[in-house]
């Protein structure tokens, strides 16, 4: 273990058990938040927000103020790594990422990178970096291979990925170039937030529960693995968070072969099997169901009560399953800081 920081968050990614565990949630800068709606409404479109640097880095700060939470996560957008690549990407009102050309229909080769497109995003986290109070651990992300893929080759989100799962099959070298493609862009882009100032990096990988075992460790498990090994060759003591969506019972299989530090859990596991059977140690981030937050009341303590006993044992990070809901109600969430800390 590394000596131990005042950041109590990056002590845990490192195997430090906390009584209290530390605290963030994932996508915590954003719309259920007043100042984030009168930010957006002064910036215009969420692209735009992105690349105003100093505006992205208000957005990731404003929860630090209002909620004192022990971890930052960088204002950005897991599309950013297709943009760099080449494809367009822009953001149609009330229907979500759009990119451009498909790569259902484009060979990946006939993309033309711009790593340029990247430089917005480091100068954020320089940014945040520079204010944030000295025990707050700033987290960089990006999302996982197969993930990013789903949006590339649909151009689009979709309920079942079923486009990019039949390339999967059917085009299995093209397809697996495209993956690699993407982890090597993935290694880069993580490295230079590391190198602008985050403490760790998270792995977001959304769409990994759509995929059958076969496939889930070819194209979750492998490529991930290929981007841990890389990134810790360059920053060996840079903690890394995997987050495998609907893994379910392969969690276990992605805990032990990705090389990942610590593992985040959806709000669908049993948080009690998941102590039982992730390796012994292996810091455990999560898995509060994000509409018992919007619930509240009793539902929300005994939720908060059942995780924190089921990781009692274990190096834990509280977190939300999945990301934080628009309409959550921020009297909710400050009730949740006061369940966990006591």
């Amino acid at each position: 273990m590394s000596a131990l920081s005042p950041k109590k968050l990056l002590n845990v990614l490192r195997g430090q058990k906390e009584v209290i565990p530390p605290v963030w949630l994932m996508r915590q800068a954003g719309r259920y938040l007043p100042e984030y709606r009168a930010l957006r409404a002064e910036k215009g479109g969420f692209l735009e927000l992105v690349y105003d640097s100093d505006a992205a880095a208000e957005v990731t700060l404003q929860p630090i103020r209002r909620f004192d939470f022990d971890g930052s996560i960088l204002f950005s957008d897991i599309l950013i790594i297709p943009y760099a690549m080449g494809q367009d990407l822009w953001f149609e009102a009330g229907e979500g990422p759009r990119l451009a050309p498909r790569i259902a229909d484009t060979p990946v080769e006939c993309l033309t990178s711009d790593i340029s497109r990247l430089e917005a995003i480091y100068a954020t986290v320089r940014k945040v970096a520079s204010a944030l109070p000295p025990e707050v651990t700033f987290l960089g992300f990006a999302g996982s291979p197969w993930t990013i893929a789903t949006y590339m080759v649909n151009g689009q989100g979709s309920k079942d990925q079923s486009e990019t799962r039949r390339m999967a099959y059917m085009e299995s070298d093209r397809f697996g170039a495209l993956i690699n493609a993407i982890a090597d862009m993935t290694v880069d882009y993580l490295s230079g937030q590391i190198e602008a100032g985050v403490d760790a990096v998270q792995l977001f990988d959304s769409w990994a529960g759509s995929l059958s075992p076969q496939q889930f460790e070819q194209w979750v498990i492998a490529p991930n693995a290929k981007i841990v090994k890389a990134l810790k060759a360059r920053h060996e003591d840079v903690p890394i968070i995997g987050f495998p969506k609907g893994a379910g019972g392969k969690l276990v299989a992605y805990a032990e072969r990705t090389g990942v530090d610590a593992i985040g859990i959806d709000e669908t596991v049993d948080p009690f099997w998941a102590n039982q059977v992730l390796p012994l140690g292996m810091p455990v981030q999560g898995n509060l169901d994000p509409l018992v937050l919007i619930a509240g009341g009793e539902a929300l303590e005994q939720a908060v009560s059942n995780i924190k006993a089921a990781f009692a044992g274990r190096p834990h990070i509280f977190n939300l399953g999945h990301g934080i809901q628009q309409d959550t109600p921020i009297d909710h969430v400050e009730k949740l800081l006061s369940l966990v800390r006591g």
